[in-house]
């Protein structure tokens, strides 16, 4: 009975894996419909990449891991492509530089697409096998496709900000209750000895190990995201031009790109609209602020006489919340984060807007990569940039948790990127 109850859990243990890798799959496909064919090749600038390199590399991703490597028999869908739509592994050897991407006319669209159906065909036979040695590397594959879902989107959204005509065909404009002005209170954090990072239940990237204890200093969070409203206070007070409120590389990034609002936004002050995935809208104030870089973040908290949080604040405040809760991405549609309907301990910690950390992007005590290729997958990168947390309106639901660590440099602000305060007691 004991080897029969285990054959059965272990099948649906089967089945669930295979649901979610097509669900995966599916809504990565969902997310491009409805882009033509230039929408999907053309490259807006370095940092993003076109739609169908972002369906072509996640197929890569399983197919280099997994297909090749672990499926006798599997023959490459074409044998051309790994230098195409490898990312940044320097353990598969050469690949086109990102900044070229969008220069990939060919494979089209159509390819693109037949790639991800052969792929998706091998794996679904090749799945039952794949779990009794592989299954870390199923998962991490889909995770890997979820991330790509999100940069896919704000790929997308920049690329269609620099139309002149303001294309507003993506997706239709947010839905759900109009958001109210809910007052900015501090909450008082843990203070002393803390565990940070994963607690080894369900899926972890290596970056989040291990567990370890840290010392938290008496601190308060906001109970919520800084909004569009208050921001615009902090331009109105002349924040882009106070040179005190700034970092020294930010202020030189500030004066050489001439900035003076977030990403996206136009016009000035009563009437200040933003662009969206539904085309060019009016601001909301009471809803988060987003696409700021961290330097724009910091530079507002020290305005507001507080500072930004430490990764280990915001995870403390964040072990017991639902992950599952909060604006994020569900299915394709109107991805634009929402004002709070309600004053809520810790409104949005997750979901609408990726909060920026006050803290270096560094290994945990202990941390150890992954072995193989895929152990450049995230350690590689920690020299430079700063943490987010929390997710946004354009990450998948079921997606992050409170150790998840994301990572950009101080000056990227494409992502729905925002900030929540802090202060030492």
């Amino acid at each position: 009975m004991r080897d029969q109850s285990e054959a059965v859990a272990g099948s649906r243990a089967q089945g669930a894996i295979l649901e979610r890798f097509r669900r995966t799959r599916d809504l990565s496909r969902d997310l491009a419909d409805g882009l033509n064919e230039a929408d999907m090749t053309v490259q807006s600038m370095p940092d993003a990449s076109p739609a169908k390199w972002h369906l072509a590399h996640t197929t890569w991703f399983f197919e280099t891991f997994l297909l090749r490597d672990q499926v006798p028999g599997y023959r490459l869908f074409d044998e051309r492509w790994p230098f195409l739509f490898n990312s940044y592994y320097e353990a598969e050897g050469a690949r086109m530089a990102r900044p070229e991407r969008g220069l990939l006319t060919r494979p089209t669209v159509a390819e693109m697409l037949a790639y991800r159906d052969h792929v998706d065909e091998a794996m679904s036979a090749a799945l039952p096998r794949l779990m009794e040695r592989h299954g870390e590397l199923v998962e991490l594959g889909i995770q890997h496709e979820q991330q790509h879902q999100e940069l896919l989107l704000t790929d997308i959204k920049h690329l269609f900000s620099r139309n002149p005509l303001g294309p507003a065909a993506y997706a239709a404009a947010g839905d759900g209750a109009a958001g109210t002005d809910v007052p900015l209170r501090w909450i008082t954090g843990a203070e002393g000895l803390a565990e940070i990072g994963s607690d080894g239940e369900g899926f972890a990237f290596d970056n989040e190990l291990p567990r370890h204890p840290s010392w938290l200093a008496p601190h308060a969070l906001a109970n919520r995201p800084v909004t569009n409203g208050e921001w615009i206070e902090f331009i109105a007070d002349q924040g882009y031009a106070t040179p005190s409120l700034w970092l020294s590389d930010g202020w030189d990034w500030v004066r050489r790109e001439g900035i003076g609002a977030p990403l996206y936004w136009r016009g000035q002050g009563g009437a200040w609209e933003h662009f969206t995935l539904a085309g060019w809208q009016p601001l909301d104030p009471h809803a988060p602020v987003t696409h700021i870089s961290f330097y724009e973040a910091d530079a507002f908290a020290t305005w507001a006489g507080a500072r930004l949080p430490t990764e280990q604040e915001w995870e403390s405040a964040a072990q017991f919340r639902n992950p599952l809760s909060g604006v994020q991405l569900d299915r394709a549609g109107g991805v634009t984060p929402r004002a709070e309907s309600k004053d809520g301990a810790f409104a949005s910690l997750f979901g609408n807007v990726w909060e920026w950390t006050g803290s270096a992007y560094r290994p945990w005590p202990g941390y150890r990569p992954a072995a193989g290729a895929v152990g450049e997958y995230n350690g590689k990168f920690m020299s430079g940039q700063f943490v987010l947390k929390g997710g946004s309106c354009a990450t998948p639901r079921g997606h992050v948790r409170a150790s998840y660590r994301n990572f950009f440099h101080p000056h990227q602000r494409w992502q729905f990127t925002g900030l929540r305060l802090a202060r030492s007691l």
